[in-house]
């Protein structure tokens, strides 16, 4: 195992009707004002907009609004929502929606308390020193943005996507009502539960030595998700099932499932964020759509630890060799996708991308040169075009 740090200062409040107590929650920061930023309609149309909104006067607190976050969250707004706290004295931010509204309050955070532009930050020129506070009323169970360290936004100029990770904006407080996911289309909840199970795994397939723990706590969170992910395709109204797959999300993204390993891969989350920023899909089924072919691109180079996702998550009868059981728990993982109906190509996924978007994709994916991405294997952006070609049509 390797040495590591664990932090997680989120205080969570789990539960029905938590969102009532965001007032009191924000009251004991002491901000003279709030803006509150989130998604689409949704948010109104439930009346939680409403909710919140009356639950922050009821504690006495100031706020203004900001929303339109779309999926894949844009930097235009986040420099909209960086003036719009200038200008209205703005010291906590209320993110109420999912990952996209947080990741874009976070941004904003940055924005706000730090000098330049904030981009410099996503495109690796300099480090944060700051962020306001920033809180999230949960409404989708997928990014775990609610308790990580990391944001994801997408650069409309030539649409690059890039994720930056600091501590200062993990969210003092996370609101969790397991109801406030009940009105949530099928496809999002499913893309949902793959992006929570893709942050879990990104970590356990590795090239560390690992903590039985450490996999055991990841193992079993892979299996409740694709448990309740399927009572949920029958049942989307099932109380205790989104509560499993909630919990689970924050747990799979706020470092607890990579105590003790080198940190994890990493690169499907890259080469998916390519297809984010050119195709504007949605996160979770991009992953699935991927995985696959990037999973039996490095397979060779860590067989073993493939194998033991195999036979302890997805239930695959170990063959006796390494590299075989390895291949039969990639196909598991994707039959598992397709029975959710999450697509294990990007035919399925709904796009055809040309030979070069897909060169132009992998030099983005791989900063024109300047990094390689993943630690299984080590891909170049010729490794990374390869991925996308054998995705599209996959297995």
């Amino acid at each position: 195992m390797n040495n590591f740090q664990y932090y997680t200062p989120t205080k969570v409040v789990f539960g029905r009707g938590t969102e009532e107590e965001t007032g009191n929650l924000v009251q004991a920061y002491g901000c003279r004002k709030v803006l509150v930023h989130y998604g689409s309609g949704s948010v109104k149309r439930t009346g939680l907009l409403e909710r919140i909104c009356r639950s922050l006067k009821e504690a006495g607190i100031a706020y203004t609004t900001l929303g339109g976050v779309v999926p894949n969250p844009h930097l235009s707004l986040v420099y909209e929502g960086i003036e719009l706290c200038k200008k209205e004295g703005v010291d906590f931010i209320l993110a109420v929606g999912g990952g996209s509204a947080i990741d874009s309050a976070k941004a904003i955070g940055y924005g706000v308390a730090n000098k330049g532009d904030v981009w410099d930050f996503y495109d690796r020129k300099r480090q944060a020193a700051a962020c306001l506070p920033i809180g999230a009323v949960l409404t989708i169970a997928a990014a775990g943005s609610e308790m990580s360290d990391s944001s994801v936004i997408t650069n409309e100029e030539g649409w690059i996507k890039r994720g930056y990770s600091s501590p200062y904006s993990r969210p003092r407080f996370a609101v969790m009502n397991p109801e406030l996911t009940m009105t949530l289309p099928e496809y999002q909840t499913m893309s949902g539960c793959v992006d929570i199970m893709m942050h879990t795994m990104e970590r356990y397939l590795n090239r560390a030595e690992n903590m039985d723990l450490t996999d055991g706590i990841s193992e079993h969170l892979l299996r409740t998700v694709m448990k309740h992910a399927a009572i949920l395709l029958k049942d989307p109204e099932n109380y205790e099932s989104r509560a499993e797959v909630m919990w689970a999300g924050s747990l799979s993204h706020n470092g607890l499932t990579g105590c003790g390993t080198d940190g994890g891969d990493w690169a499907s989350h890259q080469i998916e964020h390519e297809l984010g920023g050119m195709f504007d899909v949605a996160h979770g089924a991009g992953l699935a759509a991927v995985w696959g072919s990037w999973a039996r691109y490095v397979v060779s180079e860590r067989p073993g630890r493939f194998a033991k996702l195999a036979v302890n998550v997805m239930g695959v009868a170990d063959c006796g060799d390494d590299m075989q059981t390895a291949l039969k728990g990639i196909e598991a993982m994707e039959a598992f996708y397709r029975s959710i109906n999450m697509p294990a190509s990007l035919k399925e996924l709904g796009i055809d991308p040309t030979d070069a978007q897909m060169k132009e994709m992998a030099e983005k994916c791989c900063f024109w040169g300047r990094r390689t991405v993943g630690c299984i294997k080590a891909l170049q952006a010729e490794d990374v075009y390869k991925i996308y070609q054998e995705a599209r049509v996959g297995k």
